[in-house]
C-alpha cells in the first residue's frame, strides 16, 4: 500500500510538471490552475489504472499450478468508473498440486485448496480445504481439522470450471 500511495504522488507530480511545462511553451497564456487539475487527475487516473490492473497482477504472481476457477466483478459507490466498467473485486484460485482423486464407495471423490483473493485496503487472502463429490457434483467445505462443514454443502455446475479441473 505504501508503495501505491508514493506512485499515485509520483504520478500528479508527473502530471503536473507536464501541465508546468505547458505553461511555459505557451509563455505564461494557459491560466494556472491548470496545474493542480493534471496534477488531480493524474492521481485519479494512476489509481484507475492500478484499482483496473489490480487482477491481472495478482494473477501473474500465482504459481504455475495456480487455476483461477471463478471470478467476481462489482462495482462501488465512491468508485464511479466501475458503473460503466465494472472491475474484478476478488478471484477464487484451485492449487492443482493439491487435487487427490478416490473412489469412496461407488462415488469418485476429489480433494482440494481453495484460496479467495481480496481487492480491499489491504489485499485479503485466505484458504480452504474442500471436498468435491464429482458424481453428484456437490461441494463441501472442510475446517482446519478436515471435518465437513455439512451446512455449507453447494451444488455446482457439472459445466464449471472446478468441476472440470477438480474431476475430470
Amino acid at each position: 500500500m505504501l508503495w501505491t500511495l508514493l506512485a499515485i504522488v509520483v504520478a500528479g507530480l508527473g502530471a503536473a510538471g507536464i501541465a508546468l511545462l505547458l505553461r511555459k511553451l505557451t509563455r505564461n497564456k494557459l491560466p494556472r490552475w491548470i496545474v493542480p487539475l493534471f496534477g488531480g487527475l493524474g492521481m485519479l487516473g494512476y489509481q484507475v489504472f492500478y484499482e483496473y490492473s489490480w487482477f491481472e497482477h495478482q494473477q501473474a504472481r500465482q504459481p504455475a499450478e495456480s487455476v483461477v476457477v471463478a471470478t467476481e466483478a462489482g462495482h462501488v459507490f465512491w468508485r464511479p468508473w466501475s458503473y460503466f466498467v465494472p472491475m474484478v473485486t476478488a478471484f477464487t484460485v484451485l492449487d492443482s498440486k493439491s487435487v487427490v482423486r478416490e473412489q469412496v464407495a461407488d462415488a469418485q471423490v476429489a480433494e482440494f485448496m481453495l484460496y479467495r483473493f481480496e481487492k480491499q485496503h489491504i489485499d485479503h487472502v485466505s484458504h480452504q480445504a474442500h471436498l468435491l463429490n464429482c458424481t453428484t457434483a456437490e461441494l463441501l467445505p472442510l475446517d482446519e481439522k478436515k471435518q465437513p462443514l455439512v451446512a455449507q454443502l453447494k451444488r455446482i455446475d457439472k459445466e464449471d470450471a472446478l468441476y472440470r479441473l477438480t474431476c475430470q
